[in-house]
């Protein structure tokens, strides 16, 4: 289950889970930010005409907005669009024009924050529930060269999805995601709240700072959403 794996793990940073409902009539979409610093901890999600927006609790306090302020969650020609930088800007214009993902993280790699070099991480739900993530990271920690992949799940499975963040765990620097994105079971809910409120309380409490949680029928269309910030 996606709550083990969090659990487990106290400084994911940011991430993604994408997947479907047990049900297999809803694709299911989860974001995460977590920080460290007053300057990212400062945040919250607000929501916008096509998706969310993050923004400052206490604008005062932002100090740097370059890599903190952005559009998580965007929807573009019926595929939605979730990121934890600028780069979904990037992908929705070339959704919107019928390109892909990877032509539209051509342009980009990881986050420009010496020691670190957050991984971007990004993820596309298209109309027909089928999914794409990927992350651009630094190859084998040398900050010279990018590693740039993207994982495509074409024949999503009830029940079941993947999660992908910036970090593997805490450290100094924290070391970045690893590998593939992680297979998770999403189990049985009654309403996207009580899933939500699973994964946020299976995130570290010092560290979480908001979530975001979107199901939608794959036959109607219809959505559900909703929104917890640790700032009220």
């Amino acid at each position: 289950m996606i709550e083990t794996v969090l659990q487990g793990n106290d400084y994911p940073g940011r991430g993604i889970i994408i997947g479907h409902s047990v049900d297999g009539d809803r694709a299911v979409i989860v974001y995460f930010i977590m920080g460290r610093s007053e300057n990212s901890r400062n945040r919250i999600f607000k929501k916008t005409d096509d998706g969310i927006q993050t923004a400052a609790f206490i604008p005062e306090l932002l100090t740097d907005p370059s890599l903190v302020i952005y559009a998580p969650v965007r929807t573009a020609n019926g595929h939605i669009v979730v990121t934890n930088g600028a780069q979904t800007d990037t992908i929705y214009e070339y959704l919107k024009n019928g390109d892909s993902l990877a032509s539209a993280l051509d342009e980009w790699t990881f986050e420009p924050d010496p020691p670190i070099y957050t991984p971007r991480i990004s993820g596309v739900v298209n109309p027909d529930g089928s999914y794409l993530l990927s992350i651009l990271r630094t190859k084998n920690g040398n900050p010279s060269e990018c590693d740039k992949c993207v994982f495509e799940y074409a024949s999503p499975t009830s029940g079941s999805g993947h999660f992908i963040s910036t970090y593997n765990n805490d450290g100094t620097p924290p070391p970045s995601f690893k590998g593939e994105p992680t297979s998770v079971e999403i189990y049985n809910y009654d309403c996207i709240e009580d899933f939500a409120k699973s994964i946020w309380d299976s995130l570290n409490s010092d560290n979480k700072v908001s979530l975001y949680a979107l199901e939608y029928n794959l036959e109607t269309g219809e959505a559900n959403d909703i929104i917890i910030n640790k700032h009220k």
